[in-house]
């Protein structure tokens, strides 16, 4: 089995920027005025740019793009980054990377502009030894102190409510099985509930009584797959934060211009 990725072992780990387009491209890159949301300047540069970027700075061996959009894959072999092409979502896309590259893998999207490399650090470090894979989630106190008054979308558990940070580690090849249910998960973020009922009846009780934790949850889900899967805190509540509007650009825009440790 793969050794599971720790601070050490970033340069034995793929990192992989997920950039994907839907049919008929994305709204708000149109409104920017750009092929994809990945070429929206963020103080003075493209956010791909500056993912790519903090990925290497973190000590990440190698980088790849999953994409399906020529201007992004231009710019990322302009960046020494190897180009992969996007499937139908990503779901389909993470697993042919894996197939590709192999464990272990980490995984992000072009739009996480305020990405920085200690949280690449942190998620690889604190990820425990066992698990095959592991997710990082932000707390709602950690992320409204980091970005007061911000508007998120929160899954509630008995452990608080959480937020997606946009960062998975797939640690061993075990990690694989997972990937059949991302796509549920992720289109089932914002009703929790249904993510619970699909465990069975007990945990969907679980959770409508208050009494389960997204580690539970995670864990659950994990073990329907046979895999050890797990829950990583972020420390700063900014990695929740990705550009999926105009409000997100303006915020991130904001506080790339007030705190020059984010540029």
């Amino acid at each position: 089995m793969a050794k599971t990725a720790a601070m050490t072992d970033l340069a034995e780990t793929t990192a992989l920027i997920l950039a994907g387009t839907r049919p008929g491209g994305d709204p708000f890159a149109k409104e920017c005025g750009v092929a994809h949301k990945g070429l929206i300047e963020v103080g003075g540069r493209a956010i791909l740019d500056r993912v790519a970027s903090v990925l290497h700075d973190a000590g990440v061996g190698h980088v790849v793009v999953s994409t399906n959009c020529d201007a992004i894959a231009a710019m990322a072999r302009q960046r020494g980054v190897d180009v992969i092409a996007s499937e139908a979502g990503p779901s389909a896309s993470v697993g042919a990377a894996f197939r590709r590259y192999g464990a272990p893998m980490m995984v992000t999207t072009s739009d996480h502009a305020l990405l920085q490399a200690d949280w690449v650090r942190q998620f690889a470090g604190d990820s425990p030894a066992g698990a095959d894979l592991s997710v990082m989630l932000a707390r709602r106190e950690v992320v409204e102190q980091a970005v007061p008054g911000t508007q998120r979308t929160w899954m509630r558990f008995a452990d608080g409510h959480w937020s997606g940070c946009n960062m998975f580690l797939l640690a061993t090849p075990a990690a694989s099985r997972a990937l059949a249910l991302w796509s549920e998960v992720e289109a089932n973020r914002k009703k929790p509930w249904r993510i619970a009922a699909r465990l069975g009846l007990g945990t969907l009780l679980g959770y409508a009584l208050g009494r389960l934790t997204l580690a539970d949850v995670v864990a659950r889900l994990g073990e329907r797959v046979g895999i050890d899967a797990r829950i990583v805190a972020a420390s700063d509540g900014l990695a929740a934060v990705d550009v999926d509007k105009a409000s997100d650009l303006a915020l991130v825009r904001s506080l790339v211009e007030s705190r020059p440790e984010l540029a």
